[in-house]
C-alpha cells in the first residue's frame, strides 16, 4: 500500500471514531436541556400554586442560567463536530485523489475557465478532469484565486520558483498542519464570497463617531437612561408581584425620586438620536454580520499559522507579516473584530430591541468598528493574502506528499530548453506512458507526426502541464526535468464562437497571431500547436504551416507542432533547418489496432484513418454506406 494512502486511511478512521463520540456528547446535552426545561416548568407551577415568589424568581433565574450554559456547551460541541467532519472529509478526499477517483470532486474551477487564455483551456488547467480539480485544497475565495494565479501566470524569476519549491517541500511533510488548515477553511459557508468589499470597507471611516465630545455625550446619555429605566423596571416588577401572587409590597421611596416620565423622555431622546445617520451605521452592521462566519474562519486559520514553526525562508517571510509593531498577532487582532461581528450577528432578538433604545448599542458597535479599522484595518488585506498564499502552496504540496518520487524541476537560464527523463501526464494515473524529451538548440522545433489517436495531443499536453507545474514550484511527473522560464502559448482546442460570429478556423488564426506577436516582441515563447490550420484545404494548410514554422524557429522560441501533413516533415532536410521530426505509431494484432504512445525519432510511416472508419461500421467501398 502507498505510504500516503495508509496515513489518510488511518486519519479517516480516527476522525470517524471521534465523530461518533462527539455525537454521543451532543445527544446527552440535548436530552439534559429537555429534562431541565420540563423539571423547571413543573417546579415553577408548584411554586406559583404555593405563593412562593422568592423561590419562583430564584428558580426562573437558575433555570435560565442553566439552560443558557447548556446551550453554550451544545453550540461549542456542534462547532467541534463541524471541524471533525471537515477533517474526516479532508482524509476521505485525499484517499479518493490517490485512488484516481478525484474527477467527482465538486470544485472544478469552472469560474476560471477562459477560452482566450494563452494555454489554460487547451491544457485542462480548469474544468472537469482538470489540474485544478485534482490538486485544489483551497476553500476561501482568495485561496482559490491565488492557486489560479500560480497556474496561469509566468513566474517572476528562477529564485521565485526555488523559494516556492522549498516552501512546498516543507509543507509536504507537515501533513497535520495542511489538513487542519484545510479543515478550518472548509467550514466557510461560501467559498465564492469575495472579501474585496471588506477591504474597501476598512479603508472608509466614519470619524464623527470617534470625536471625544460625541463619545462622552453618548456614555452619559446611556448611563442616565439606563439608571432611570431601572427605577421604572423595579416599579413594574412590584406591580407584577401584586398581580401574579397577590402580594402587595410598597415600592421603596428611593424609586419615587425619579418620576416615570423621566426614563420615557430619555428613551425618546435616544430613539431620535438612533434615527440620525442610521443608514451609515446599518451599512456597517450589515457588512459585519455578512462576513461574521468568514472572519471567524480567517481568525482560526491565522491562529493555526502562528502556532506552527516554519523553516523555509518563503513561509518565514510571510509569517513575519502577521505581527504588528506592538507584537500583537494578526489572529488576536482579528479576534477582537470577530467578537464585535459575533455580537452584531446575534442582534436579531427581543433583548436587543429592548436594550438598544436604552443603551444605544448601535453607536457603541460603530465606535468599536471604527477604532478597529484605524488600528488594524490597513493590515487586514495583507493577512488575508498570506492565508491565500498558504492555501495555494498547500494545494501544490499535496502533489509532493502523494507522489514523493516525482522530481523537483531545475530552472535554468540562458537559451530556451526543456529536458525531461521519463516524463508522463500527471492526470493519467497508472495508465500514463513515460517518454524522454529534449528540445533545445539547434533543433528548438519538434514536428510530431502520427496516425489518429496515437498520442500526439496528449504528449503536447504532457509537456505543457508539467511546465505549468514547474513554474508553480511543484514537482513534475518525471524522473528528471529542467527548463527555462518561457511564455507558454498553445493552440489545440478550437471551437466556433457563434456569439461573436467567429469560425473555428478564424479563432485558430487569432491564437496564432498572439503567438507570432509575442515572438516578435522578443519574448521567449514555448508554443504547443496541435493540427494547425485544420480548418482549411490541404494546400493552404501546408503552405501556411511552413511559413509559421519558419517564423517560430527564430532564436528564443521553443515548441512542438503536431500534424498529419507528412510532407511538412521535409522541412527538417532544409539547409539550416531548426526542425526535428518525431512520431507516434501503432501496431495491429488480431484485427485490432494498438498504440504504445512512445515518442520516436523520424516521420510517421503509418496511417489508420481507413481502418478506424471500418471499425466504426463505415463501409469503405463502392456504396460508401454507413452500417
Amino acid at each position: 500500500m502507498v505510504p500516503a494512502l495508509k496515513k489518510y486511511e488511518k486519519g479517516k478512521s480516527k476522525y470517524n471514531l471521534l465523530l461518533k463520540k462527539q455525537q454521543k456528547c451532543i445527544d446527552t446535552i440535548s436530552r439534559l436541556r429537555f429534562v431541565v426545561f420540563i423539571l423547571g416548568l413543573i417546579v415553577l407551577v408548584r411554586m406559583y400554586i404555593l405563593k412562593k415568589p422568592f423561590l419562583f424568581n430564584s428558580i426562573v433565574l437558575g433555570m435560565l442560567i442553566l439552560l443558557f450554559y447548556l446551550s453554550y456547551l451544545h453550540r461549542g460541541m456542534e462547532n467541534k463536530k463541524k471541524y471533525m467532519v471537515a477533517l474526516y472529509e479532508v482524509n476521505e478526499t485525499a484517499i479518493k485523489r490517490l485512488k484516481g477517483e478525484w474527477k467527482d470532486f465538486e470544485d472544478i474551477g469552472e469560474d476560471f475557465i477562459n477560452k482566450n487564455h494563452n494555454y489554460s483551456y487547451d491544457l485542462d488547467i480548469f474544468g472537469k478532469g482538470s489540474l485544478f480539480q485534482w490538486i485544489n485544497t483551497a476553500h476561501t475565495y482568495v485561496g482559490r484565486q491565488k492557486l489560479k494565479k500560480l497556474l496561469t501566470e509566468k513566474p517572476k524569476s528562477e529564485q521565485n520558483i526555488y523559494d516556492r519549491q522549498s516552501a512546498i517541500i516543507e509543507l509536504a511533510h507537515k501533513i497535520c498542519f495542511r489538513q487542519r488548515f484545510e479543515a478550518e477553511a472548509k467550514i466557510i459557508s461560501n467559498h465564492k464570497q469575495n472579501p474585496e468589499e471588506l477591504f474597501l470597507w476598512f479603508k472608509k471611516s466614519n470619524k464623527y463617531v470617534l470625536k471625544k465630545q460625541f463619545i462622552w455625550t453618548l456614555r452619559i446619555l446611556s448611563i442616565v437612561t439606563a439608571v432611570t429605566s431601572v427605577t421604572l423596571a423595579v416599579k413594574i416588577f412590584y406591580y407584577a408581584l401584586a398581580v401574579l401572587f397577590d402580594i402587595h409590597k410598597s415600592v421603596p421611596e428611593l424609586f419615587y425620586l425619579i418620576p416615570n416620565y423621566i426614563p420615557v423622555l430619555f428613551i425618546l431622546i435616544q430613539f431620535i438620536l438612533l434615527r440620525i445617520r442610521r443608514e451609515d451605521r446599518m451599512k456597517n452592521l450589515i457588512i459585519a454580520e455578512k462576513y461574521n462566519d468568514s472572519i471567524k474562519v480567517y481568525r482560526n486559520m491565522l491562529r493555526l499559522i502562528e502556532k506552527y514553526k516554519f523553516k523555509s525562508r518563503y513561509i518565514m517571510n510571510l509569517c513575519k507579516e502577521l505581527y504588528s509593531k506592538d507584537e500583537l498577532s494578526a489572529s488576536k487582532q482579528i479576534d477582537i473584530f470577530s467578537k464585535i461581528c459575533k455580537s452584531i450577528a446575534n442582534r436579531r432578538n427581543m433583548i436587543y430591541s429592548i436594550l438598544n433604545p436604552i443603551l444605544m448599542i448601535e453607536y457603541h458597535w460603530t465606535i468599536s468598528i471604527e477604532r478597529w479599522k484605524i488600528k488594524s484595518g490597513n493590515d487586514f488585506k495583507k493577512w488575508i493574502n498570506i492565508i491565500a498564499e498558504l492555501e495555494a502552496l498547500c494545494s501544490i504540496a499535496v502533489i509532493k506528499h502523494d507522489n514523493p518520487y516525482w522530481s523537483m524541476p531545475k530552472i535554468i537560464t540562458g537559451s530556451s530548453r526543456i529536458i525531461a527523463k521519463d516524463m508522463g501526464h500527471p492526470l493519467l494515473g497508472e495508465n500514463r506512458v513515460y517518454n524522454d524529451l529534449k528540445i533545445e538548440e539547434p533543433y528548438p522545433v519538434m514536428l510530431i507526426t502520427g496516425s489518429n489517436m496515437s498520442g500526439k495531443s496528449t504528449f503536447m499536453r504532457t509537456v505543457g502541464i508539467n511546465i505549468v507545474l514547474a513554474y508553480a514550484g511543484a514537482p513534475v511527473c518525471a524522473n528528471g526535468f529542467c527548463c527555462t522560464i518561457m511564455d507558454i502559448y498553445s493552440c489545440m482546442r478550437i471551437d466556433d464562437n457563434l456569439g461573436q460570429n467567429i469560425s473555428s478556423f478564424y479563432a485558430e488564426i487569432l491564437k496564432i497571431k498572439n503567438i507570432v506577436k509575442a515572438s516578435k516582441e522578443g519574448k521567449k515563447v514555448l508554443f504547443l500547436l496541435d493540427e494547425i490550420f485544420k480548418g482549411t484545404n490541404s494546400k493552404d494548410r501546408h503552405t501556411g504551416a511552413m511559413i509559421l514554422v519558419r517564423q517560430l524557429s527564430r532564436t528564443g522560441n521553443l515548441g512542438s507542432i503536431s500534424t498529419h501533413d507528412l510532407e511538412l516533415g521535409e522541412m527538417a532536410n532544409h539547409k539550416n533547418s531548426k526542425v526535428k521530426n518525431y512520431h507516434f505509431s501503432e501496431y495491429y494484432r488480431d484485427s485490432m489496432v494498438y498504440f504504445d504512445y512512445k515518442l520516436k525519432v523520424g516521420i510517421s510511416t503509418t496511417r489508420n484513418a481507413m481502418y478506424l472508419m471500418k471499425l466504426a461500421g463505415i463501409s469503405i467501398g463502392g456504396n460508401n454506406t454507413i452500417q
